[in-house]
């Protein structure tokens, strides 16, 4: 971890006591822990799936951290400035009005808050390159930055439901964000995160931008078709006609992508097992779901066990297969090949690890 990323975690974990302390002026510091421990539970749900994702390359620690606190903070700060913004706009402009609750709905949150989540994805790619091979790292990514926001929406939600309405009314908001539609931010910015990685596959470069526009307009869409139909439709209809077809495709797009990573492992693999750094039995052991699982039973039954050492040579090796990929597609740099070499040391001195 870089000193740019500890600068940027340690600057959202800043801005994210901010927006803490607001919430906690808005809604009461009692109020606020009791909705939080309500939002841990649809947060809890979305980072399991998220880390199910994410189990066969996983992403670096800090720049899910980085992805979660940009969520939760930053671009909740974003948000929350713009409308008072557009509040004191209204207020200025004379006459008492405010701004149409339908539109800053349909129109302002989406446009706003995809934004926002949206320029978090794009940082990771800029500053973490090597971390963001293609569409399943901007999805995980993406789904991170909107577990983290939505955590910190439904914070919001949930206390002014129990202070507008009481213990019913927030039963039932609880009901409709935490347990009907825990995903649905992650499936709006997700829009975003599998366009970068769409860029990032194909070489990254000036194009990334266009490929962020063509993302984040799928994304604000989706956000609006969403919300202007709970603004006009009824909250259950609508879960089951579109949020579960919507969710059933993105189960199926990810199990697709999963079934990529699983081929450009064993392709790559298998050509450094001809150049002599793996044997068959690693090639098969490290390219499965069923091998790995096997490989970590195995280490789990040593005595001492072996399991820490297993799982890192697990990682290193799948790292240092999509490294290849990436060399072998045209989109290696010199950073690329220092990370080639330096993998293939790493995997050395896992193997002498697992030895004891």
């Amino acid at each position: 971890m870089g000193v740019g990323a500890i600068i940027g975690i340690v600057v959202a974990a800043v801005i994210g006591l901010v927006v803490a302390g607001y919430l906690g002026l808005a809604l009461g510091f009692s109020t606020l822990a009791v909705t939080a421990l309500l939002a841990l539970v649809p947060l809890t749900l979305v980072l399991l799936a998220i880390r199910w994702v994410d189990r066969w390359e996983p992403e670096p620690r800090w720049a899910l951290w980085f992805a979660f606190l940009w969520g939760a903070a930053v671009s909740v700060a974003i948000a929350l400035l713009v409308d008072l913004g557009v509040q004191l706009a209204f207020a200025f402009a004379g006459g008492g009005a405010s701004p149409d609750e339908a539109v800053q709905a349909v129109v302002q949150a989406p446009i706003v808050e995809e934004l926002a989540k949206g320029i978090g994805v794009l940082l990771i790619f800029m500053f973490s390159r090597s971390h963001f091979d293609g569409p399943v790292d901007g999805l995980v990514y993406a789904a991170t930055v909107a577990a983290g926001f939505a955590f910190t929406e439904n914070v919001l939600y949930f206390g002014s439901a129990l202070i507008e309405g009481g213990g019913a009314e927030l039963g039932m908001t609880f009901l409709i964000r935490g347990i009907f539609s825990p995903f649905a931010h992650v499936l709006f910015t997700a829009c975003t995160g599998l366009a970068i990685g769409i860029a990032a596959s194909r070489g990254g470069g000036p194009r990334v931008i266009g490929w962020f526009l063509i993302g984040l307009a799928g994304a604000v869409m989706l956000h609006a078709f969403w919300n202007g139909s709970l603004a006009f439709a009824d909250a259950f209809l609508l879960y089951f006609t579109v949020q579960v077809p919507i969710f059933v495709g993105a189960i199926l797009l990810v199990v697709f992508l999963r079934r990529h990573e699983i081929r450009v492992t064993r392709t790559h693999l298998a050509e450094y097992a001809a150049a002599g750094w793996f044997n068959a039995d690693e090639v098969a052991g490290l390219s499965t779901p069923r091998g790995r699982r096997a490989a970590v039973d195995w280490a789990k039954a040593q005595h001492p066990p072996r399991t820490a050492e297993v799982r890192r040579f697990i990682a290193d090796a799948t790292h240092l297969a999509f490294t290849r990929h990436a060399l072998v597609t045209g989109r290696g740099d010199v950073r690329r090949l220092d990370d080639e070499r330096v993998l293939l040391d790493a995997i050395t001195a896992d193997r002498r690890a697992i030895a004891g």
